[in-house]
């Protein structure tokens, strides 16, 4: 069977190899009780987050560089990620949090099929999917948290190799955007929230992000802008990327999205770019 998964459309054997996102089945870099996240998905007890090696987008920046290209974890079959699940909620998580689902999509699915959790369940993408796959994975799914990282075709060639990033990721996230609303206080339940990563030298673009995003998104869906980029990865050829985003261009991206009339706006403080917030890889 030729896998189609991904907009990448690698058509690889994946019972045989692994396709273009280097996986050829689930395989975990790490589980835990995640408390950094959003306010509404770490909540008090923290996320449930299981982070997948492999991805289809493979950013050059990548601070998960090691599990994007599958250097490291450990293979699970559904049925052990299912018990994975279920000891993540006996743990107290606040929810399952499927960090960079959108290549193993299809297996998680199985999992899930096997036993629904009793928490919500929250697709972390980097909203480079297919339609379809969501619509596979969707009756699962209660939180959709998608990052539109580029507008630009240019930006998305250059930092990903995938100039087809936007053409992919806008429908992906107006799919996603149905997803009914459903808050206990200050806690997400059902719906969606957007990331957006505030690159260097970006901005402009970023500006763009929001455009669509404001054009988009119903009234009163959640934004995230977040301020953590940290220099990782393979950006030896990129000098724009070897430092932090500055005060000047994260002001002036979060000013737009006041001003453009986004209702709710996490944020992140400069001291959110350090490599201490990304985790100790445990395969």
């Amino acid at each position: 069977m030729q896998c189609r998964l991904c907009p990448v459309s690698c058509g690889a054997d994946r019972e045989k190899a692994a396709g273009y996102c280097g996986a050829k089945d689930l395989i975990l870099a790490k589980y835990y009780l995640h408390p950094f996240e959003e306010p509404p998905i770490s909540h008090r007890n923290g996320s449930g987050t299981v982070f997948f090696c492999g991805c289809s987008l493979r950013c050059v920046f990548c601070q998960n560089y090691e599990l994007s290209r599958v250097q490291r974890g450990k293979r699970v079959t559904p049925r052990e990620l299912c018990d994975i699940f279920l000891s993540l909620e006996q743990a107290g998580a606040e929810n399952i949090n499927l960090v960079t689902p959108d290549h193993v999509s299809h297996l998680i699915a199985e999992a899930l099929a096997l036993r629904k959790p009793n928490v919500p369940v929250v697709y972390n993408s980097g909203g480079y999917c297919t339609i379809q796959a969501l619509e596979e994975i969707d009756p699962y799914i209660d939180v959709y948290l998608p990052d539109l990282k580029f507008r630009s075709p240019a930006l998305a060639q250059r930092y990903t190799g995938r100039a087809d990033y936007f053409d992919y990721a806008a429908p992906a996230i107006a799919f996603m955007a149905k997803k009914q609303q459903v808050w206990q206080g200050d806690k997400i339940l059902r719906g969606l929230i957007v990331r957006h990563l505030v690159l260097p030298a970006a901005t402009s673009d970023s500006l763009r992000v929001l455009d669509f995003l404001k054009e988009t998104l119903p009234q009163g869906t959640p934004l995230s802008l977040m301020r953590q980029y940290t220099p990782a990865g393979n950006i030896a050829g990129y000098p724009e990327l070897n430092r932090r985003v500055t005060a000047r261009e994260y002001r002036r991206v979060l000013d737009y999205a006041i001003a453009l009339g986004f209702e709710q706006i996490y944020t992140q403080e400069k001291d959110s770019a350090q490599t201490k917030f990304i985790p100790q890889w445990d395969y």
